[in-house]
């Protein structure tokens, strides 16, 4: 059940995974109980001059020891407060918020872009079918090898110093992948390349959206997306991406 309540967790481990990139573990038992793949939290800042939390998905669940993994990057002032967050250290939090990822299909393509790609990590291990993930990075390259534990992984890079030059579209075109469905995390215009991808192919597509959040549960409108059919909250057609979302069908939004 989500929680709308703040409550404090605990550091467990805060390490440095890439240039502004961070893993931070978190005893949270009050979220890892319910947490699905595709949900996040938000976190709130130590500085009181910083009201609003920052949302931050959730990248892996360890149920049995109440325990959650973010990894964020360092875009601001609260993010870079987080980055020097120390072991046995505490911050308030709330959630799991928003809904995530629906289990489907016997073929599944994972598809990630930047900091888009860390909550795929967990939808990765509770799949229960062949997987193929294909990642996409500026410059540094990270997680690779914790998702090869899952499916066969092929890379994208901006420059081409690893895998295919270009984005995930081209990787994915150039090692002709197939899939039944596909799930998708990353910047609004490699998802808007992606569900005309989908259409295009026939295929079912699940995708994350990223958006800048207020509130996190829904109440202040803050990070709609425009959508197919008129939303029951607010009777026009959009979706709260916090509250609705942040994981939609392709063909339920406008990107």
């Amino acid at each position: 059940m989500t929680s709308t309540v703040r409550k404090k967790g605990i550091v467990i481990q805060n390490t440095k995974l890439a240039k502004d990139i961070y893993s931070l573990w978190l005893e949270a038992p009050f979220i890892a109980d319910s947490a699905r793949p595709g949900q996040f939290v938000s976190l709130y800042c130590k500085d009181g001059s910083r009201l609003l939390p920052r949302p931050i998905s959730i990248c892996e669940i360890n149920k049995e020891k109440g325990r959650i993994r973010l990894v964020f990057r360092v875009v601001g002032k609260g993010t870079e407060e987080f980055s020097y967050l120390q072991e046995k250290d505490t911050l308030d939090l709330m959630g799991p918020l928003g809904n995530g990822f629906n289990l489907e299909g016997k073929k599944a393509l994972i598809i990630g872009g930047g900091i888009g790609i860390p909550p795929l990590l967990e939808l990765a291990k509770k799949l229960n079918c062949e997987k193929q993930v294909v990642l996409g990075f500026r410059d540094d390259i990270y997680m690779e090898e914790e998702f090869e534990a899952f499916g066969k992984v092929y890379i994208s890079t901006e420059d081409g110093s690893k895998g295919v030059k270009g984005n995930v579209l081209d990787a994915i075109r150039y090692h002709q992948l197939e899939a039944d469905i596909i799930y998708a995390c990353g910047p609004k215009p490699m998802l808007k390349g992606i569900k005309d991808y989908a259409i295009e192919h026939g295929i079912k597509a699940q995708l994350s959206l990223e958006e800048r959040m207020a509130c996190g549960v829904g109440a202040c409108l803050g990070c709609v997306c425009q959508s197919r059919e008129t939303d029951m909250h607010t009777h026009v057609k959009n979706k709260r991406i916090c509250k609705d979302g942040p994981v939609f069908y392709a063909e339920e939004v406008e990107l």
